[in-house]
């Protein structure tokens, strides 16, 4: 739903929330603190019966808002209105949120919910705006609801520098292997590495349980062996998980939260919720899983 005023951003707000109460559906609208109290004067009385998020705290992570947009949902007849906060963001964090509004259509597709996606004219950037099209199934504009033509499925999304070889290890690259027999010695080991290096403790933790998850698939699922490279750069810790057994069999690997009696998928879905960014690359037969953590979080 692009708008261009504040006037046109409650035009298109205040109507569906007022019908989708009328519906008994649960109301959630993420937005900027200012646009929540436009929207809770428009609503008067009604405004009690919604949540409202800021945007900021609830967009943070993107893989995080998906489980958290999962949970919201799951088993309820839902209207979700959202505007992520675009500014300030590097060219990396823009992608990976640009990816998130595509893979939300898969998170979601079974949920009963709407959900309606804002885009402020006025300060939306290009790069957001030149996805919405692609993003978004069905576009709202003056003449009512048209299908987008350009819509990409989440499976079939190639987002810039998706098929570019990862980079080489940086200096000071650090190996470990591991086999099955291995495992607890490489939780270990990454553990005092990523301490070494100045990860704080409960990041450590995420980082000890991610890469534990990948080894472990890795050997119930792949070769039964493989390496692990650890090293700095631009502040953060990169680590990196090769399976020479493996393969990217999932269109959509770790994207989609598992269900709750499914005995796999979690390794690359806890990843995707612990650390900063997973990135993943299948070349020559070789699987690589590549975990970032920023050395500046405390």
């Amino acid at each position: 739903m692009p708008y261009d005023s504040d006037d046109a951003f409650l035009r298109l707000t205040v109507p569906r929330v007022r019908a989708a109460l009328t519906e008994g559906r649960r109301v959630l609208v993420i937005t900027r603190k200012e646009r929540l109290g436009l929207l809770a004067d428009a609503l008067g009385r009604d405004a009690g019966h919604i949540d409202g998020r800021a945007a900021d705290s609830w967009y943070g992570h993107p893989y995080r808002t998906l489980a958290a947009s999962h949970e919201y949902t799951r088993g309820r007849r839902t209207l979700v209105i959202g505007e992520p906060v675009w500014a300030g963001r590097s060219e990396r964090e823009t992608r990976e949120l640009i990816r998130y509004e595509s893979m939300v259509n898969a998170a979601l597709v079974n949920a009963s919910a709407v959900l309606l996606c804002l885009y402020d004219l006025r300060t939306v950037p290009p790069a957001a705006l030149e996805y919405h099209e692609v993003n978004h199934p069905l576009l709202l504009g003056g003449d009512g609801e048209t299908p987008s033509t350009r819509f990409v499925p989440p499976q079939e999304l190639v987002l810039s520098g998706d098929l570019a070889p990862l980079p080489e290890p940086g200096p000071g690259a650090v190996t470990l292997r591991f086999t099955g027999r291995e495992l607890k010695r490489l939780r270990h080991g990454v553990g005092e590495w990523a301490r070494t290096a100045g990860l704080a403790a409960d990041l450590v933790t995420s980082l000890v349980i991610s890469v534990s998850e990948i080894a472990a698939n890795s050997v119930e699922h792949g070769a039964g062996h493989g390496t692990i490279t650890m090293w700095n750069a631009d502040g953060e810790l990169i680590c990196e998980i090769a399976d020479p057994g493996g393969a990217l069999e999932d269109p959509l690997p770790g994207y989609i939260p598992p269900e709750p009696e499914s005995p796999r998928g979690y390794g690359l879905w806890i990843s995707r919720q612990l650390c900063d960014l997973v990135e993943l690359r299948a070349e020559g037969g070789v699987l690589r899983v590549r975990l970032h953590l920023s050395l500046g979080r405390v």
